[in-house]
């Protein structure tokens, strides 16, 4: 199985960093938070969610944390603000004392933290009572085109490559099974709402080149490959993929967020 790297969050900002900035948005205009909060942000990576928190929330503060010492680096260079600050952390285990913040996010990373279900209790714990815990996780399954066109073409060309399938890999990444975990937990006024973006990509390279920079499963997963392996996906997502009269292509993308509040009391 290959590993999901978090290596480079400037590789990761040509993965993923513009989808992520797209989906931040669409996501904070859902939550409709009131300004002046205190904020957590869970496996906050390259920073988007936390700096998209201060510019849009106008947040009292946001505290970032990630497991990636590379990521956490890279969000402190490039997107340190006044009320924002980044920390190394694990998602299972929190360096807070209890009730600590008014709300929790998790953009794109609750699927990654090796085990949800223990994690939602921690974020629990460190949100105060009647505070808010929130999420966005991709559709792999069928709502985020841009990576089922890649896995589709890879199992075409590389049966094994099936195991590595997000689709497969992250069965929370459902509208019906994201709210389970939530339920467990224990959590209060559980929604789910899809959050829906267009992925544009100036030519085909502008959507293979990302592939090859070895952050997260699909690129990843790429590099495991051989050279006829790669160049034979690269020409069947080439043939398949629709592109316009300039060579741009457009791939519709859903993720799925789910909001909860904290009891009252316990």
């Amino acid at each position: 199985m290959a590993i999901d790297r978090w290596t480079s969050g400037a590789y990761y900002e040509q993965w993923m960093g513009r989808w992520s900035q797209l989906l931040a948005g669409e996501f904070l205009d859902w939550l409709k938070m009131p300004a002046g909060l205190q904020w957590l942000d869970v496996c906050c990576g390259s920073g988007v969610v936390s700096t998209a928190i201060a510019e849009r929330n106008e947040a009292d503060s946001v505290v970032g944390v990630d497991l990636s010492a590379a990521q956490i680096e890279f969000a402190r260079r490039h997107r340190a603000r006044e009320n924002v600050r980044f920390e190394i952390a694990d998602a299972m285990s929190l360096p807070f004392p209890d009730s600590s913040f008014d709300i929790a996010v998790c953009g794109l990373g609750l699927n990654f933290i090796p085990d949800p279900v223990q994690a939602l209790p921690e974020l629990k714990r460190v949100v105060r009572p009647r505070g808010t815990i929130a999420a966005y996780v991709w559709d792999y399954a069928e709502g985020a085109r841009f990576l089922r066109e890649f896995w589709d073409a890879a199992v075409a060309i590389d049966p094994e490559a099936a195991e590595f399938d997000q689709a497969r890999r992250f069965t929370i990444c459902t509208r019906d099974t994201l709210q389970l975990p939530f339920e467990s937990a224990k959590f209060e006024d559980i929604t789910v709402h899809a959050l829906e973006i267009v992925t544009r990509f100036s030519s085909f390279d502008d959507y293979w080149s990302p592939l090859l920079t070895g952050q997260g499963s699909a690129p990843a997963y790429l590099a495991t490959r051989d050279e006829k392996t790669k160049a034979a996906i690269r020409e069947r997502l080439r043939k398949k993929l629709p592109a316009n009269s300039q060579g741009a292509i457009e791939l519709p993308a859903r993720a799925w967020a789910v909001r909860a509040r904290r009891q009252m009391h316990g």
